[in-house]
C-alpha cells in the first residue's frame, strides 16, 4: 500500500468519523463527560394593553428602546376617571354620615322636643276630658244641644289620639335606630367604598408600565387614539430572564438533570455564555423542524429550558445556539 493510498484511507476515516459524530451529536455527543445539544433562544413577547378605555395621552418610548420593570410606557387621559373617583368619594362621605347618624341615634334636642309635644298633647287631652265630663250630665237633661255634646266627644277622641302619637314618637327617639336599619346603612357605605375602590383602580390602570426588562418591538397606537380595553398599544420583547429552548434525545435523557450548569455558544462568535438547566419536559415530542435533519425527522426528543445567567446584546431571541453540558452524566 503506497503513501497516497494511506493518506486517502486516513482522510476517508476522518470524514466518516466526523459525519458520525455530527449525526450523533445533534441531540448529544457520545463522550462520557460532555454532552452537546442544539436549540434556539426563546422568543418571549408580550402585547401591552390598557385595562380601561380612554384617549391615549402619551407614549414616551419608541420602537427599539429598552425598558426597565415598572417604567412608564403609555398613559391614558386621567381626567374622566378622576371625576369618577371624586364622585365616588362624595358618595362614600354621604354614606359615612348616614351611618354615623344611625349609630348615634336622636340628638338630645330632638328628644326634648318630643317630650314637649307629649306634654302639650297631655294638656290638650286633659282639657278635652274636662269638657267631656262637664257636658255629659247636661246632655241627658237637654240643657245643652246634641251638637255641643258630639263636639266634646270628638275633641276628646282627637286629644287621645294625639297623645298616643306623641308618646310613640318619643319612644322611637329614645329607643334609637333599629339594628336592621343600621345594617342597611352599613351596606350602603360598603357599596360606596367598593365603587370608589374600582374608580381608583381604573385611575391607576390609566398608566401602562413595563412588566420586565425588554425592547419595544412595535407601537401599534399613537397619542390621541382611543384605546379600548385589551387593545394592543405596543409589543415588548422580554430580555430578562433570557431563556434557551434546547432538545435532548431519549438516549441521552438520563445524562442531564435540572440544576446542571451549561455553556451556550452562538454561530460566528467565540463568546461563551453560562446557564443552568431549569426544566426538562416530562413529555416527549417529535423533533422540531428548527433542529431536525432528514435522518432524525421522526425521532422523539425532550424539550429543555435553560436560563442564561450572563446574556448580552449579541444573544438575541430566536437565534440558534449550541449548548454544551460539561458535567453530563456518563452514557450508560
Amino acid at each position: 500500500m503506497n503513501r497516497r493510498t494511506i493518506i486517502i484511507a486516513i482522510v476517508a476515516l476522518a470524514v466518516a468519523a466526523g459525519l458520525a459524530a455530527w449525526a450523533a451529536g445533534l441531540f448529544g455527543s457520545g463522550r462520557e463527560d460532555t454532552l452537546r445539544l442544539y436549540g434556539n433562544v426563546d422568543v418571549r413577547e408580550v402585547d401591552m394593553a390598557f385595562r380601561v378605555s380612554g384617549r391615549i395621552a402619551s407614549i414616551p418610548v419608541d420602537e427599539g428602546e429598552r425598558v426597565k420593570p415598572g417604567q412608564l410606557i403609555a398613559t391614558i387621559d386621567p381626567a374622566p376617571i378622576a371625576d369618577r373617583v371624586a364622585q365616588a368619594s362624595a358618595a362614600v362621605g354621604q354614606a359615612q354620615a348616614n351611618l354615623a347618624k344611625a349609630v348615634n341615634g336622636a340628638r338630645a334636642q330632638d328628644i326634648a322636643q318630643a317630650r314637649a309635644r307629649v306634654d302639650a298633647a297631655a294638656v290638650a287631652h286633659d282639657y278635652a276630658q274636662k269638657q267631656y265630663d262637664r257636658r255629659q250630665p247636661l246632655v241627658a237633661s237637654g240643657t245643652i244641644s246634641r251638637a255641643s255634646w258630639d263636639e266634646a266627644v270628638a275633641n276628646l277622641r282627637q286629644a287621645e289620639a294625639r297623645l298616643v302619637e306623641a308618646r310613640q314618637a318619643l319612644d322611637l327617639l329614645e329607643a334609637g335606630t333599629r339594628v336592621e336599619d343600621i345594617a342597611a346603612v352599613r351596606a350602603q357605605l360598603a357599596n360606596a367604598q367598593a365603587q370608589r375602590g374600582g374608580a381608583v383602580t381604573d385611575l391607576r390602570d390609566a398608566r401602562l408600565v413595563a412588566p420586565s426588562d425588554g425592547i419595544v418591538l412595535t407601537r401599534a397606537m399613537e397619542p390621541g387614539a382611543i384605546a379600548q380595553p385589551g387593545q394592543t398599544v405596543m409589543t415588548i420583547a422580554l430580555t430578562r430572564p433570557m431563556r434557551v429552548r434546547a432538545y435532548v434525545g431519549e438516549p441521552n435523557l438520563g445524562r442531564v438533570a435540572p440544576g446542571m450548569k451549561v455553556e451556550v455558544r452562538t454561530d460566528g462568535s467565540d463568546k461563551v455564555y453560562h446557564g443552568t438547566i431549569g426544566f426538562i419536559s416530562p413529555r416527549a415530542e417529535f423533533t422540531p423542524k428548527s433542529v431536525e435533519t432528514e435522518d432524525l425527522r421522526t425521532d422523539l426528543v425532550y424539550r429543555m429550558r435553560i436560563i442564561v445567567s450572563d446574556p448580552d446584546e449579541r444573544l438575541r431571541q430566536g437565534q440558534p445556539v449550541t449548548v454544551t453540558v460539561p458535567g453530563a452524566r456518563a452514557a450508560s
